[in-house]
């Protein structure tokens, strides 16, 4: 990271939210896996969005691209190959559901409250099905105005204003709304062919969330967590 942000926006999946440890445990017992850590099924994900080729252009990955992320998510969890297939099926049924992404990531409301409180101006922006804002503020995580969660500036949904990431076009509303140079804005993702190639091609400085410092090699700044994004601000 170089020059200080004059503005910080957010994704959702992978920066706040992972999927439910309580639901992928479910799906693998169908095939009689167990996985008693907690954060393997964490790494797992971070791990599997490598998968996604850095020229998507839109919903290829629900296709062939998406069973390739769910069998390196299912390899990551170390599901026996002969049961394999069958682990996908049943992991692909949880993804489809809203309720899937609910397990909060430790550490990332305080972390969001330590980068609110440098004074940068913040926003989100994510690939959703139009809930995510009023999820986020049931969850107390974050609002637009006075609320529960952290205060922030807007909230970007895919599935409202009709364009998802890496389309840069999903960036404009977010853009307007801070009124704010793209060039000057960071935005903080997990998956890289989403979010790096997405803040790219809209002329922000993408940074990427790899928590298990898995994803190092993708030509980007780097961070751990929100509080670590925080105290790189001076």
């Amino acid at each position: 990271m170089t020059r200080q942000p004059e503005a910080i926006l957010l994704d959702v999946g992978g920066v706040f939210l992972l999927p439910s440890h309580a639901h992928i445990r479910s799906a693998l017992a169908q095939v009689g896996h167990t996985v008693a850590d907690d954060e393997a099924i964490d790494r797992a994900h971070y791990q599997a969005v490598r998968v996604f080729p850095m020229d998507l252009e839109g919903d290829e990955f629900m296709g062939p691209i998406w069973t390739d992320y769910l069998r390196v998510y299912a390899s990551s969890l170390h599901v026996p190959e002969e049961v394999a297939e069958e682990a996908i099926e049943h992991l692909r049924n949880e993804y489809v559901t809203g309720w899937l992404w609910s397990h909060l990531i430790a550490g990332s409301v305080d972390g969001l409250r330590a980068l609110a409180a440098t004074g940068v101006p913040i926003g989100v922006v994510s690939n959703s099905d139009g809930t995510i804002e009023a999820r986020l503020r049931e969850m107390a995580v974050l609002q637009v105005g006075p609320g529960p969660g952290v205060e922030v500036r807007c909230v970007i949904d895919s599935g409202t204003v009709g364009v998802e990431k890496p389309d840069p076009a999903i960036f404009e509303p977010a853009l307007e709304i801070l009124g704010i140079e793209a060039q000057a804005v960071w935005y903080v993702g997990d998956t890289p062919a989403f979010d790096i190639v997405g803040a790219r091609r809209a002329r922000l400085q993408p940074i990427l969330m790899d928590p298990f410092a898995v994803n190092g090699d993708f030509g980007v700044a780097c961070v751990r967590s929100l509080s670590d994004l925080a105290a790189s601000i001076g």
